[in-house]
């Protein structure tokens, strides 16, 4: 009989009832290449790292015309876990859902073995396991980077329960990820049509003949808002923040929750940290734009909220509405990264972001815009609303689900 490591973070208490097994031994693990400058070219397969599998194909993401073994190729459905980076943020299991590609090296590409465990069960499996990864790649922590190896995956030992039992799991969690991933489509969607209207309208001119009208003009961001900076409370008082008060948002929150909607951030502040601070309380529906490490995240706040300095966030003025606005500013990313400055990281000013030149349509066309965008904001809010009461339910399901206190 085989001998397993009884450690803490080896021995895994999961469900009781079936056969222990090696976690390395319930799959396949092939690590990706490490590309060089020479590999990449202007054409070909994406180079799948990190920083895809966390936002996706990008403008810094880059391609290969060569070809490699299959071992490493990337399609919809594979499965892929990222054992090296930030324990915190970076190691983590993966259902690619991305255009075919290459993997990048500090990547297994994973592939169950399908007749000893189930597929999803695999997926919820890895899911659960994530506390355990975190343990051990920070007890590897080098530089910020922490690391979970063939090795740990070869002392890592598991219980399987019998297939039939690891499929119901499975299709109990993958039913509530189903309904996400649709909520998640139909607000993409719905997205896509106001960013489609906006450059029609506002950057195709399309409905004016292909020409700015008459009566709009080019001026800059601060005619059409109010340029808010943040602030942060001394954080050696600890009776400046709470869990219950004055929503605080920071860049930090829109990096780990990628809603477009807002209410409050991992902590929030006290009246009394708000009085002792030069914050500002900023309404419903005003845009919060990040600028600086990084430039560009943006979210639209759901109530009164505040941030911190790492945000120059925008009041909509009364006729212009924040549709235009948000949509304005996600278009022109760019332009707004060329006008920030700073050695150590790169920051847009306050002075900066209130001259970021803009577009400024007649006051019915802008009526107009908000009217179609209100109906889609509304619907995405709600959608978004729904989905982090999934998350919550699937998130409190799958330790009861793999620790067997709910017996089938």
């Amino acid at each position: 009989m085989e001998e397993f490591d009884k450690s803490s973070l080896y021995y895994v208490d999961s469900t009781p009832e079936g056969m222990r097994y090696s976690l390395y031994d319930t799959a396949s693990w092939k690590n990706g290449l490490a590309f060089k400058n020479i590999d990449f070219s202007e054409s070909g397969l994406p180079v799948i790292k990190i920083a895809e599998l966390n936002n996706g194909i990008s403008s810094s993401t880059a391609y290969t015309d060569k070809t490699y073994s299959q071992d490493v190729f990337l399609t919809k459905g594979d499965y892929v876990f990222s054992w090296s980076g930030n324990p915190e943020t970076s190691i983590d299991i993966y259902k690619y859902n991305l255009p075919d590609g290459w993997l990048n090296q500090h990547i297994f590409k994973v592939t169950p073995k399908t007749e000893i465990i189930d597929k999803g069960f695999f997926f919820y499996l890895m899911k659960f396991l994530k506390p355990y990864f975190k343990k051990i790649a920070t007890n590897k922590q080098t530089t910020g980077l922490g690391h979970v190896t063939i090795s740990d995956l070869q002392r890592m030992s598991v219980a399987l329960p019998p297939l039939p039992t690891q499929q119901r799991i499975a299709a109990i969690l993958s039913s509530l990820d189903d309904k996400i991933e649709l909520n998640n489509k139909i607000n993409t969607n719905l997205e896509q049509q106001a960013q489609a209207l906006f450059k029609n309208w506002f950057v195709d001119f399309e409905p004016f003949g292909g020409k700015m009208p008459e009566g709009w003009k080019v001026g800059k961001l601060s005619e059409i808002g109010t340029i808010v900076g943040g602030s942060t409370p001394s954080k050696a008082k600890k009776e400046y923040y709470t869990n219950n008060g004055i929503a605080w948002i920071t860049p930090k929150d829109l990096s780990n929750d990628k809603s477009k909607f807002i209410s409050h951030g991992e902590t929030d502040i006290t009246e009394l940290g708000f009085e002792n601070s030069s914050a500002i309380k900023m309404p419903k529906g005003t845009i919060l734009y990040s600028s600086r490490a990084p430039i560009g995240y943006i979210a639209i706040a759901k109530n009164e909220v505040t941030t911190n300095q790492g945000f120059k966030s925008v009041i909509p003025n009364p006729n212009v509405g924040n549709a235009y606005i948000y949509y304005f500013l996600k278009s022109n990313f760019e332009l707004i990264d060329t006008m920030a400055s700073g050695s150590t990281f790169k920051e847009i000013s306050g002075t900066a972001m209130k001259n970021v030149p803009v577009l400024i349509p007649d006051d019915k066309s802008l009526s107009s815009f908000q009217s179609f965008c209100n109906p889609v904001f509304t619907e995405q809010e709600k959608l978004e609303a729904e989905n982090k009461i999934l998350v919550q339910i699937r998130d409190t399901l799958l330790p009861k689900l793999m620790n067997g206190e709910i017996i089938f």
